[in-house]
């Protein structure tokens, strides 16, 4: 028996097999939980994605900004599984002047681009899935440490900061209804997602500098790990937090 032994858990952001949103599926089913992922634009990549899966998942289309997507998320959900015990939020975008040094001139339409799909989206798939957890279960979303300005990184670290508060009155608002809210701070991984951030390799080499256990940035299941924690129910009052897997890198100065 695993610790997701019997759960259903939603995987969003599954793009490629590097993803984290990937290896958290993996995992999840290898700790016995069912799986369903949802995919947005190239859908039919996703698809072949979910076959190399130990079991093939099924794919649901989802756009996090289209409100009939999110409108009807519950009902192609159950056409799967019957409830959820839990749901990880792997969803980030910044359009590509809201990166890469401009922070002064970006326009406000690319800003409100950037914090709809990285941070209000966190709130809108809880609403969207809390029909499915009735009984209560598990929200974890992904994020990148937000207390510091990342060179390069711009108004999606904006977009991060509005997350991490999101979070927490996640946490204020759904706790009584037995739903956990927290977020995985993860250290910089290659994956499709960071291929876009200009500069990458920048926080690639000062996280193998500065953290304490060191830092692989190829080394995504470690990550995945701590999601799967999450989403189980050893951590069953962790609620609101944001939880480092960054090797220590958070913790440590200059």
């Amino acid at each position: 028996m695993g610790i997701l032994d019997g759960k259903k858990i939603l995987v969003t952001g599954v793009l490629t097999t590097a993803s984290i949103a990937f290896e958290v599926a993996r995992l999840a089913q290898q700790q016995g939980a069912t799986v369903v992922l949802t995919g947005y634009g190239r859908l039919s990549l996703v698809k072949r994605i979910a076959t190399r899966l130990p079991e093939p998942a099924p794919v649901i289309e989802l756009d996090v900004t289209d409100e009939e997507h999110l409108d009807s998320l519950a009902d192609r959900v159950r056409e799967h599984v019957d409830e959820l015990d839990g749901v990880l939020h792997s969803i980030a975008f910044a359009p590509e002047t809201a990166l890469g040094g401009e922070f002064l001139q970006t326009r406000w339409s690319d800003v409100a681009t950037a914090m709809h799909v990285s941070a209000y989206s966190l709130k809108a798939l809880a609403m969207a899935t809390a029909p499915l957890m009735r009984t209560g279960g598990s929200l974890v979303g992904m994020d990148f440490d937000a207390r510091f300005a990342w060179s390069s990184y711009d108004w999606m670290g904006v977009a991060k900061a509005g997350l991490e508060s999101c979070n927490r009155y996640l946490a204020r608002y759904l706790g009584p209804k037995g739903v956990r809210c927290n977020l995985v701070a993860a250290g910089p991984l290659r994956t499709m997602a960071a291929s876009n951030v200009p500069g990458f390799g920048e926080f690639e080499g000062a996280w193998a500098a500065r953290a304490p256990m060191g830092w692989k940035s190829d080394a995504i299941e470690p990550v995945a790990r701590t999601c799967i924690a999450l989403l189980s129910d050893w951590m069953p009052v962790t609620n609101g937090e944001i939880v480092h897997a960054d090797g220590g890198y958070h913790a440590v100065g200059d």
